[in-house]
This record gives structure tokens, C-alpha cells and sequence, in this order.
């Protein structure tokens, strides 16, 4: 695998990272560098890890991860945004706080089954630990990196638009879980 091509599937890996990060952090108040690297980090280890996973064991979960990939992820997005439309609705200007370790790693996961698919597509092509390496090294630093983007675009859209704003990102994860499930 060149180094173009990974990075090109990472790129299409972390599009739903960005959208979450986008999405959830909208109603920050208070943007934290810290809270800002320990989301990405976190998104960008859960999703090389599952990426990783998928490709160490795809002969194993080969059958499994085709048939619930989309229906786990559709149910994750559900609930994220779901959350994000109820609060909005209700007018809470409650802080949606994403240094909670809870909130980033439903959405670490939730972001990341498709990459367990796709190690395990790489798996079931057979390709090599040295050849898989390129995209696993893609994968984490453009997931970070589209977090990190994410959340400082988030946190900017929010400021402009206030409490709508939720709702309205609530509405863009559940229609990329619903998505998932066409």
C-alpha cells in the first residue's frame, strides 16, 4: 500500500471523528488545550486500535463485524446525538463537557467501528504487517489531527449560534448513523 492511498483511507476514516468533534463541542464555554489533545488522542488511539484490531484478528471477526459494524455504529451515533437534540430542545445551557472520559469514548467508538471493518478487509486481503503500517500511522495522525480541528471549529460555530446549534449538530450524527444503516 503507497503512502497516498492510506492516507486517503484514512481521510475517509476519520470524516465521522470530525463530525463528532465538530458536533459535540459546540457548547463549549472554555477550550482547553488539554482537553483538546486528550480527545484527539483518544479518538486517534480507539481508532488505529480498532483499525489495528480488525487487521490482527479478521479472519476471526470477519463474520461478525460485516454483519453489526453498521447497526453498532448507527446505535452509538443515535444515542450521541440523540442526547445532543434532547438538551438542545430543552434550552439547557448546560456545558457539554467533553473532558469527561465517558462522552469521548462512546464517541471514540462510535467513530471507529468502520475502521474495525477495514482492518479486517485488509486482514482478509492478506496484507503484510509491513504493508499494513503506512495506514495505521495515517489513520492515528489524521484522526488527531481531524479532532483537533473539530473541536476549535466547533467551539467557533457555537459561539456564532448558540443553543440551536446542538440540534442541529445532534441532527448531523444521527443522520450519519442513519446513514450507516442504508
Amino acid at each position: 500500500m503507497g503512502i497516498l492511498e492510506a492516507i486517503l483511507i484514512a481521510a475517509s476514516l476519520c470524516a465521522d471523528c470530525f463530525a463528532v468533534s465538530l458536533c459535540s463541542s459546540i457548547t463549549l464555554k472554555n477550550l482547553r488545550w488539554t482537553t483538546v489533545l486528550k480527545v484527539a488522542l483518544c479518538f486517534a488511539v480507539i481508532q488505529a486500535g480498532l483499525l489495528w484490531a480488525g487487521w490482527a484478528f479478521g479472519s476471526l471477526l470477519a463474520s461478525y463485524v460485516i454483519r453489526v459494524s453498521h447497526i453498532l455504529g448507527f446505535l452509538l451515533l443515535l444515542y450521541v446525538g440523540g442526547s445532543m437534540i434532547w438538551d438542545g430542545a430543552k434550552g439547557n445551557e448546560e456545558i457539554r463537557d467533553l473532558s469527561a472520559w465517558k462522552g469521548i469514548l462512546l464517541g471514540g467508538v462510535a467513530t471507529s467501528i468502520d475502521a474495525l471493518a477495514v482492518g479486517v478487509a485488509h486482514s482478509l486481503a492478506d496484507q503484510s504487517f509491513h504493508d499494513f503500517v503506512p495506514l495505521l500511522i495515517s489513520v492515528f495522525v489524521i484522526t488527531a489531527l481531524s479532532a483537533v480541528l473539530g473541536i476549535c471549529g466547533g467551539k467557533a460555530i457555537g459561539r456564532r449560534t448558540g443553543p440551536a446549534a446542538e440540534i442541529i449538530g445532534g441532527c448531523i450524527l444521527v443522520g450519519i448513523g442513519i446513514s450507516l444503516l442504508l
